[in-house]
């Protein structure tokens, strides 16, 4: 990977991958929330018990630009309720670090704001999880679409980066392309999606969970609003939930460019997060329980980050710990099982994700699907889970033909590398190549496309023809229009 000045702050160069250096930061600073959100995974709403106070935090600060973090989001709860926000941001941009807050909306008032862009705050992602109606039901407030609307219109005028985060679940899909429109004239820049995820309150509320067989309607759509939001200047930036070697992962996983697709979840790798009372995890979205590698009130962060093995279990985790479908993928060694924090909170352990749209599309040339059935409900802690089945069925009758409770599998929250140190210098994630016919990625070393049976060389001159034929009539189109009337 090449960089530009125009790369965002995460985009990843190798160095990144060999030096294991916490590009992105994502930071608890509060659990004090102004919204009930029925899908919170961390059941935010009032403050943690022992919070950080400012001075802990700015030697957070002060670790993360020693460790080379180049973008720090500030989450909450809210994070505008804790009261040195502003201080906190003052110190993350005193770094040259880039800050951004991701908010729901509804209290970040004028004052505050102006605060915020003083302090050089960068940018505001507001979440908008479908129109008036359906948002409002599940942020539990009502009134709250309209907040979040105000928010996204002030944080633009006062020149800010503004995006719009959105979860993605069962009702979510009729009103996508409606919220598209929305978040276009809002003058959004970039809209990031991810999926539900069955943790807190979610997993209380399964009903808002997507089925995993629903990606076979929910990616093409996502597809369309992708090519249709760059025409009117957005980007849809994929959650790491999101997709997986389906027909369309070429499209978003590497900011429109191509050559980035999926390469494994990169918690403790690329990606560290704190919580508010200072525990620290691999990825922010992780349960506190299985995947806390330390408290920076006992170890400095750069002590955590170099030695604990909580946090080092993507380093130290292979082929060998998938499990189900995922295990002989062919995508394993690439893929590594998709989201941690979405197989996790679902089955009890990482390495089996149904929520992958090459699995779905697998399972259905067999006349398969996969559904999830709560057995287990979720303790009443920030980020508890409880527990689900994976049932496979036919689609034609719904007969089901597997079951993993019915199996009687014992699931363990554990990796064949367990206890053994991680690797001094990291892995370059292995680069796939495109092919061309049916746009599904494929091994360097193949010279037949194993998912279409086209010849990859062959496609690949056909598509550069075409797309020189393409180029030529444009510059041809171009120069006519650049004559003078005659």
């Amino acid at each position: 990977m090449h960089e530009t000045s125009q790369q965002p702050a995460r985009y990843l160069r190798d160095d990144d991958f060999q030096r294991f250096v916490p590009v992105h930061v994502v930071w608890e600073i509060t659990l004090a929330c102004d919204l009930k959100c029925l899908h919170c995974g961390s059941r935010a709403g009032r403050r943690r018990p022992n919070e950080l106070n400012t001075e802990e935090c700015l030697e957070v600060i002060e670790s993360l630009a020693r460790l080379g973090t180049r973008e720090v989001s500030l989450i909450g709860g809210e994070a505008y309720l804790r009261k040195d926000w502003i201080q906190l941001i003052k110190a993350i941009r005193s770094h040259g670090m880039y800050c951004a807050i991701q908010t729901g909306g509804r209290n970040l008032n004028p004052a505050r704001l102006a605060q915020a862009v003083e302090a050089g705050l960068n940018g505001v992602g507001v979440s908008l999880d479908g129109m008036q109606p359906l948002h409002d039901k599940v942020r539990n407030v009502p009134g709250s679409f309209g907040k979040a609307v105000d928010t996204l219109k002030r944080a633009r005028v006062a020149g800010l980066a503004t995006s719009v985060n959105t979860q993605i679940g069962a009702a979510t899909l009729p009103d996508l392309p409606a919220l598209m429109d929305t978040i276009i004239e809002l003058g959004a820049t970039h809209w990031q999606i991810q999926l539900t995820v069955a943790m807190g309150n979610a997993a209380d509320n399964d009903e808002l969970l997507l089925q995993p067989y629903q990606l076979q309607e929910l990616m093409p759509l996502l597809a369309d609003l992708y090519k249709r939001g760059l025409s009117h200047g957005l980007l849809m930036n994929v959650g790491n939930n999101i997709g997986y070697y389906g027909p369309y992962e070429h499209l978003w996983r590497g900011f429109g460019d191509e050559r980035v697709h999926w390469t494994g979840c990169s918690a403790g790798q690329q990606v560290i997060a704190l919580e508010a009372d200072g525990t620290v995890k691999g990825c922010p979205s992780l349960a506190t329980v299985g995947f806390a590698g330390g408290n920076v009130r006992d170890l400095s962060l750069e002590e955590i980050w170099r030695t604990s093995e909580a946090i080092h279990f993507g380093r130290l985790r292979s082929v060998d710990d998938l499990w189900g479908f995922c295990r002989t993928c062919y995508y394993a060694d690439v893929c590594r099982g998709g989201c941690t924090w979405t197989s996790h909170s679902l089955l009890g352990k990482p390495g089996n994700n149904p929520y992958c749209h090459y699995r779905v599309i697998e399972l259905q040339k067999q006349g398969l699907r996969e559904r999830i059935v709560k057995v287990e409900e979720a303790g009443k802690a920030s980020f508890a889970v409880g527990r689900f089945d994976l049932v496979t069925e036919k689609i034609s009758d719904g007969t089901p033909v597997a079951s993993i409770v019915r199996s009687g599998q014992t699931i363990e929250l554990t990796w064949k590398n367990k206890g053994k140190r991680a690797p001094e210098v990291g892995r370059v994630p292995t680069k796939l190549a495109l092919c061309r016919n049916c746009n599904g990625y494929v091994h360097t070393n193949e010279q037949t496309c194993p998912h279409c049976s086209a010849d990859i060389e062959a496609s690949a001159r056909t598509y550069e023809e075409q797309a020189q034929y393409r180029r030529a009539l444009i510059s041809n189109l171009e120069h006519l229009l650049g004559q003078p009337a005659g």
